[in-house]
């Protein structure tokens, strides 16, 4: 079974959107400039000071029962799943799932901005904002994938691997409208996969869908994905 995670999710645990994030002090600026490199490298201080900002709204959700259904039926199956979300918050990661497929890179960690120096070193950055590193001045951005980039090329090849191989794909709050991730539920109906979309809200992907199911993930998924000992088969969430 493969299972492609959006936003709605994390929503469900309380989680700001991109631009819900951008309130108070930060509405008066556009998100889209402060996620990218050429915005970066125009104000590193200022975009770093925004994600650090991102980073305090995270600290105030937990996991929701959505996620938590996911990680738990991965360790009672093992192998039987794979994990890509779209999400960067590391939720999946906090509810106990392992190799999750961050197409989109994970808000809590962070890279060199430029190509590294012999002494650059992410552990020994130099605080400030934004960390840097003392040989070089290298500095630090957050390992999240900024408008204009390409996904992390071996994590996209994974995920599109699982597409192509699942006989199972499940669909969880996604509107289905940013690619190439939305396309792996294509693919996943290209290769005679059943395609179940689970999210309260109507999507673009809901013409591949050989069912929808209406429901907030955090009710769904626990239903769905219930031990035998809770009612329903394993291995059978649809």
């Amino acid at each position: 079974m493969t299972v492609l995670t959006g936003a709605g999710v994390s929503a469900e645990s309380g989680v700001p959107t991109f631009r819900d994030a951008a309130s108070g002090y930060w509405s008066q600026f556009k998100p889209e400039e402060m996620a990218s490199e050429a915005g970066y490298r125009r104000d590193p201080a200022h975009v770093w000071r925004w994600y650090q900002h991102r980073r305090s709204l995270l600290a105030k959700v937990a996991p929701n029962e959505g996620h938590l259904a996911l990680a738990r039926w991965a360790r009672q199956h093992p192998g039987q799943m794979t994990l890509v979300t779209q999400n960067v918050d590391g939720l999946h990661q906090q509810a106990g799932s392992e190799e999750v497929l961050s197409l989109h890179g994970e808000l809590s960690r962070n890279r060199w901005l430029n190509r590294c120096c012999a002494l650059c070193d992410l552990e020994h950055a130099v605080p400030g904002e934004p960390p840097h590193c003392a040989a070089c001045g290298n500095l630090l951005r957050p390992a999240v994938v900024w408008f204009g980039e390409s996904l992390p090329g071996q994590t996209w090849a994974r995920a599109e691997q699982a597409a192509e191989q699942c006989q199972l794909m499940l669909v969880i709050g996604t509107s289905g409208a940013v690619y190439p991730a939305a396309g792996l539920a294509k693919i996943a109906r290209r290769n005679r996969a059943r395609v179940v979309i689970v999210n309260p809200h109507a999507s673009e992907l809901d013409l591949v869908a050989d069912q929808m199911i209406a429901m907030p993930s955090a009710l769904a998924l626990p239903l769905l994905l219930a031990s035998p000992e809770e009612g329903s088969r394993p291995g059978q969430p649809c």
